[in-house]
């Protein structure tokens, strides 16, 4: 079956071409300087990441020439646009991660999930359960519904949080830049006129050894050589005393540690009765059940279908996570014994913590925007497709080139896929499949501060830049070099 109704050619500037005064190897360098110069103000000026982007954002725009009104309505475009995306799920999953945790669910589910695995195969278990979550879920929903699982098993089992976070880290990215449904291996699909059946066998089968070596195995060696960050200084997973007299929506105690996806709880001492770790499970999956149900729909149904209209609405991801918070309060609040005040102040007591996530993602949002208005993509692409290199591997350098150029993987499927589905007329089906892979694994290279996942990570790992380079951006690069060496090794056999 072939994806249909995706466009796939749409330019990285919003007229198809570069706005910036200055071009090609000028426009590249001024491109790594600024992304130079936001690290350093982070790293070594200790700026703050949400004022160091818009600066960095500034530079880049009014020293490439697009303009100072392009550069302030471009970044703020890409920071409401990335705020409007990603910013109510990072909200409302921090709610539901706030009842998980407050009701005893999570630490019950952890109890039995530890007891059922050795610690050896923990990081290899933590991986699996965040492949199979993953798999139909943006990698926002799926990191906000994991993360919690991830902290209290670390937390339960005295294992380092490397060991455990970078498992689920590796499955989360791999699925989101490589294998359908999610949207931009969705759109590769449909530029190089590939079999979605076929397309998504050849990715299990390349993601699967991948999700191994980015995950458990790169695991073993970061955890060995990079300090994890003390679970002290994460508010994830971890029970404390909740005021009686706090009211909804009131802020952590002074004393909370910051910065990250806090999980406050009500005292243990307090709850009638604890959730079984089966409604935990269903209630965690209800969100990945509803949008898997939509992807389904997407490729099953046709669009004028009113079932397939129905589908698409409770399968969008904040409709979906929605549904999981108001099943929380009834399966996880009430259902432990906590009242109605209780639940609405458990649920409410994460959003103060998660604004400065949301506005530092958002801020790389805006960078990023800024990046793609200046056309510094196309100008890689165009310099990559003139290298006569094999189909396969140009796909994955243009991919991977635009990517670190812009820090969208999405933009990076699309403007590749647009550049080079003309190489795809000759292909059997199976290489068509093995393109769109190529320029998914590539998607996924390097993710550094242009990218709003770098600043996910670090802020839910309370990591400082450098260690974030060291872990995620590491992790990124491994993932993305051998799901591309498995593509092109199986297209020696296929």
């Amino acid at each position: 079956m072939r994806a249909a109704g995706v466009p796939f050619a749409v330019p990285l500037a919003a007229d198809g071409a570069p706005h910036a005064a200055v071009g090609g190897n000028a426009l590249l360098a001024l491109t790594v300087f600024c992304i130079a110069v936001i690290i350093v103000l982070i790293a070594w000026a200790r700026m703050h990441p949400l004022l160091a982007l818009i600066l960095g954002s500034a530079l880049l725009g009014l020293s490439s020439g697009i303009g100072a009104e392009t550069t302030l309505t471009r970044f703020a475009e890409g920071l409401g646009g990335t705020v409007s995306d990603i910013g109510l799920l990072i909200a409302l999953g921090a709610m539901l991660g706030q009842l998980l945790n407050a009701s005893g669910a999570v630490g019950r589910l952890v109890d039995r999930f530890t007891a059922a695995v050795p610690a050896r195969l923990m990081p290899w278990a933590i991986g699996a359960l965040a492949f199979l979550v993953g798999l139909p879920l943006f990698f926002e929903v799926a990191l906000v519904l994991v993360f919690p699982v991830v902290v209290m098993t670390a937390r339960r089992t005295g294992i380092p949080l490397l060991r455990l976070a970078v498992p689920a880290l590796a499955s989360l990215s791999l699925l989101n830049g490589f294998l359908p449904p999610h949207p931009g291996p969705l759109l590769a699909v449909s530029a190089f006129d590939a079999e979605l059946g076929t397309t998504l066998l050849y990715g299990l089968i390349v993601a699967v050894p991948t999700a191994v070596v980015g995950g458990p195995l790169l695991a073993r060696l970061l955890s060995a050589r990079i300090p994890s960050p003390d679970l002290d200084s994460l508010a994830a997973g971890r029970e404390r005393d909740t005021p009686e007299d706090a009211g909804p929506g009131s802020a952590p105690r002074a004393s909370d540690p910051g910065g990250n996806v806090a999980l406050a709880t009500a005292p243990a001492a307090t709850r009638q009765r604890v959730p079984g770790p089966g409604t935990t499970l269903g209630t965690m999956l209800l969100p990945v059940v509803l949008m898997l149900v939509r992807a389904v729909a997407e490729m099953v149904l046709p669009e004028d279908s009113g079932v397939r209209h129905v589908c698409d609405v409770v399968g969008e991801p904040s409709v979906a996570l929605l549904a999981g918070c108001v099943l929380a309060m009834f399966t996880l609040g009430r259902g432990s014994g906590m009242s109605r005040r209780k639940v609405n102040t458990a649920m409410g007591s994460g959003l103060p913590l998660v604004a400065s996530v949301i506005l530092i993602v958002g801020a790389g949002g805006g960078f990023k925007s800024t990046l793609v208005a200046t056309g510094v993509g196309d100008v890689i692409a165009d310099r990559a497709a003139q290298l006569g290199l094999p189909a396969l591997l140009l796909a994955w350098l243009v991919a991977a080139l635009i990517r670190v150029a812009v820090g969208s993987g999405t933009v990076s499927i699309v403007t590749t896929a647009g550049l080079l589905a003309p190489l795809a007329a000759g292909m059997s089906p199976a290489h068509c499949a093995l393109m769109a892979l190529a320029v998914g694994a590539g998607s996924r290279f390097l993710s550094h501060v242009n990218d709003a996942g770098f600043w996910m990570v670090k802020e839910f790992l309370n990591l400082d830049v450098k260690t974030t380079f060291k872990t995620w951006t590491l992790l990124d690069c491994v993932v993305s070099v051998v799901a591309g060496a498995g593509v092109m090794v199986l297209s020696l056999v296929v």
